[in-house]
């Protein structure tokens, strides 16, 4: 790499990646771009950075570490799933590297609350291995509203407060009945964990990995159950009449799964592979993948913004598609060739190359 960069030897770059780039560094860089980017007024036509949506993008460990492991479903091989999550804004505010046998459920919750950037998230959208019922319990409690996308919506179970003896046609389709008893006696309990939680005594993916492992399931572990599933059987009776909830929650989620291609575009060094050993490393790695995300998407945002103004003022722009157009393409970005770091002179927006505007021929 320091071959590919001219005006930085190798010395300096080392000492950087061993003492400057560490966890607290790379979240403040990750905020300050996503907070540049949720200020720009073309980011509000994408979302007002209220919704989220989390993914997994599996990667293969190229060398002999305890965090990675196999799964047939992603072919041979050991690797490690870096989880991420991405505001409605196109921009990615929070990722972690956990075992790729891991159900992504876990650790929603520690997206959602332990970002360092202004996002006020209200709604986040997974697939459907990233819901539990006892993550739809904590959401709700920690003033979340939990949307994932459900498949086999026929084998779900709806949950009741009382027999519905007295409404025939619905009766069939609520097959369990919810213990308002264990509700009533543990809900101090539930609420002061809730709280240690959000004040982050406790991370949401420890201690609802704590909870799952008892052999016999405690109180608090089956008191969030029960709300989630009241909140869940609420869900997805608004998921099947709702067409446009159904359309919100599937476009998160294509955010997200683009989110995925453009890491998978940049991450070419090494193969692709995860080399580091220790967590630590590859959460370094998937961290600095993430800066360079958002500084794409950043760039681009910019750069759309004054093809944008430049279609204002000949009168050829129509707002409608706005919210259609992505800051994610690559294809005009040159992975290649040499990395050029000027760290003293400082750079505007103003100071920034012009738009190369290409003028169309009378005949196209």
């Amino acid at each position: 790499m320091a071959e590919a960069t001219p005006g930085i030897s190798y010395r300096q770059m080392a000492n950087v990646a061993l003492w400057r780039m560490d966890e607290d560094a790379l979240n403040r860089a990750q905020a300050t771009l996503v907070n540049f980017h949720h200020k720009m007024s073309l980011s509000s036509f994408w979302g007002d950075g209220s919704t989220s949506s989390s993914d997994g993008m599996r990667v293969q460990v190229g060398v002999s570490s305890l965090h990675a492991d196999a799964n047939p479903h992603y072919g041979s091989g050991k690797g490690a799933t870096i989880y991420r999550f991405t505001s409605d804004q196109f921009s990615s505010f929070y990722t972690k590297v956990i075992n790729t046998n891991a159900r992504d459920a876990v650790h929603v919750i520690d997206g959602l609350l332990h970002h360092e950037t202004d996002l006020n998230i209200e709604g986040h959208f997974t697939d459907t291995a990233g819901y539990t019922d006892s993550v739809f319990g904590l959401s709700h409690l920690l003033g979340f509203r939990f949307a994932p996308r459900l498949r086999d919506l026929t084998d779900s179970k709806l949950y009741t407060m009382d027999i519905m003896e007295d409404f025939e046609e619905i009766h069939t389709l609520f097959r369990g009945k919810i213990n308002t008893k264990i509700i009533r006696d543990n809900f101090d309990d539930v609420l002061r964990l809730a709280h240690s939680i959000r004040e982050g005594t406790v991370s949401g993916s420890l201690i609802m990995g704590k909870l799952g492992s008892y052999a016999r399931q405690n109180k608090v572990s089956k008191t969030l159950s029960e709300i989630g599933r009241i909140e869940k059987t609420i869900f997805i009776l608004d998921y099947i009449l709702n067409e446009s909830l159904r359309r919100r929650v599937q476009r998160g989620l294509n955010k997200g799964e683009a989110m995925n291609a453009l890491a998978g575009a940049i991450f070419f060094g090494k193969h692709g592979e995860l080399r580091e050993r220790s967590l630590q490393d590859q959460l370094q790695r998937a961290s600095a993948l993430n800066i360079i995300i958002n500084a794409i998407s950043l760039w681009n945002t910019v750069y759309l913004t004054e093809a944008i103004n430049h279609l204002k003022q000949n009168g050829e722009l129509d707002e409608d598609l706005l919210p259609h157009v992505s800051p994610l393409a690559w294809e005009h970005i040159n992975f290649l060739g040499e990395y050029k770091f000027d760290s003293i002179s400082k750079t505007s927006l103003q100071s920034l190359p012009s738009l190369n505007i290409k003028a169309e021929s009378p005949l196209a």
